[in-house]
């Protein structure tokens, strides 16, 4: 029997979503390791954050096929309602209104990447198509343990 990784695929669109944080850029291998000490450091520096939506909820965002610099790397941030006095160090990102393919994942970060497969598999047998030049988001409920995370995969599809 397969295992499921995912639960609950389904389709969503979501609104704009304003966001601070830190941009994380490093070699593919080191992300591993890179995102979790950026996740601990903007819940440390939480509270020089104006306008966060919720201080319970961090948000990942990435670009799968990036062309530019500029969109490349992982960001780890929080939402906020409007971009107020940014703190040193952090940076803004905002990402249009989209439709993403959306499923919960709990368990271990290194299996997102199995889980991601099984959304993105879930998504072409519905016959959507994979936007990989858009903004992908990941929407952390608990990050604090990198073996046990909660995590909505939220995947860009048109």
């Amino acid at each position: 029997m397969k295992v499921k990784r995912i639960k609950e695929p389904v389709v969503k669109n979501l609104e704009e979503l304003k966001l601070t944080g830190f941009r994380v850029v490093c070699a593919g291998e080191e992300y591993a390791v890179e995102i979790p000490k950026a996740s601990k450091l903007l819940e440390s520096r939480l509270s020089e954050i104006k306008n966060v939506k919720n201080k319970d909820i961090q948000f990942g965002a990435f670009i799968v096929d990036t062309n530019s610099e500029e969109e490349d790397g992982y960001w780890v941030t929080v939402e906020v309602e409007e971009f107020e006095g940014t703190p040193e160090e952090m940076v803004t990102l905002t990402i249009p209104a989209q439709r993403y393919a959306s499923a919960k994942h709990e368990g271990p970060n290194i299996g997102i990447f199995n889980a991601y497969e099984e959304l993105h598999n879930w998504a072409a047998d519905q016959g959507y198509k994979r936007l990989k030049d858009k903004w992908h988001v990941e929407k952390f409920k608990s990050w604090d343990d990198p073996n046990n995370l909660v995590v909505e995969l939220l995947d860009t599809i048109e």
